[in-house]
């Protein structure tokens, strides 16, 4: 299709500025189909300020395109099907009525649901739900860091990894900051090990023989030296530890919270209503 010196003028108007002229205006209709009006009100947003001029034609082509093939299969579903086919007056007002009931239960949410979840609440969650929290991959503390093969800092990168009774964070936060190509350096977090073969490729063959014989680890590849320094590690299937669990359960007992508190306002709400003599069942 291509655009007509009429629908030219009305891009003209709508890329310009001139929307204003468009709305102050009596209604322009730029297509019509069975019937069904496009109106060159219908074209804003269609393109963008910075567009180009041919850029603008192309995307009302296809605008003005998309709306005639739309009103055509509306025209033939509106003839092919029955009455009461085209009868969507209860699904709508079911539809109607579940957002209205929705909007009501969420501003009741935000106006009275306590969201304070405290650590007592959650280890108790956790402690009476166990066998629930499985781990799915394996997980691991761990740190590593990833140098260039020539650094000059290689030994005291070594030395501070591989150090059995503590990690030095300080001094291999400063010396990572200025040498490292990469590091990670947070022993308290549980990170999958699948996340961390993709920084640092290391071949494992059994993956609880190789955790359980190797607290540090370093090899080179690719013109690079990885040190690897694991501080724990819990097998896939093993019970998920409460610190990866926290947030979960924190939302857990919040939709707990939310299902009691709509329960509650569903059962009073039907109690004074039947006290009123709101409704009768026949």
């Amino acid at each position: 299709m291509r655009v007509s010196t009429f629908l030219s003028v009305i891009l003209l108007l709508v890329t310009t500025g001139c929307r204003d002229y468009l709305a102050k205006s009596d209604r322009v209709v730029i297509a019509t189909c069975y019937g069904n009006k496009l109106y060159a009100e219908d074209l804003a947003g269609v393109v963008p300020s910075d567009a180009s001029r041919m850029d603008s034609i192309s995307r009302v082509n296809a605008f003005v395109d998309s709306w005639i093939r739309r009103q055509l299969l509306l025209h033939q579903a509106e003839h092919n099907l029955t009455p009461e086919q085209r009868d969507f007056s209860k699904q709508l007002q079911d539809y109607e009525n579940s957002l209205i009931i929705y909007a009501y239960e969420t501003q009741l949410i935000e106006q009275y649901l306590d969201t304070v979840v405290s650590e007592e609440e959650i280890v108790e969650y956790y402690e009476d739900n166990k066998q629930n929290f499985q781990l799915r991959s394996t997980m691991v503390k761990v740190a590593y860091v990833i140098l260039p093969n020539e650094s000059k800092h290689r030994k005291d990168f070594q030395q501070l990894m591989s150090n059995r009774d503590t990690l030095m964070l300080p001094k291999l936060d400063a010396l990572a900051a200025h040498h490292a190509v990469s590091s990670f350096l947070d022993v308290d977090s549980w990170v999958r090990l699948d996340d961390l073969l993709q920084k640092v490729p290391m071949e494992i063959y059994n993956t609880e023989s190789f955790l359980k014989k190797n607290r540090f680890v370093m090899f080179e590849k690719d013109n690079l030296v990885f040190m690897v320094r694991f501080e724990d590690f819990l097998m896939a299937e093993s019970v998920s530890p409460l610190e990866i669990e926290r947030a979960n359960i924190k939302n857990i007992l919040l939709l707990k919270r939310q299902k009691a508190l709509l329960s509650q306002m569903n059962n009073d709400l039907y109690e004074k209503a039947e006290k009123d003599n709101v409704f009768e069942i026949y």
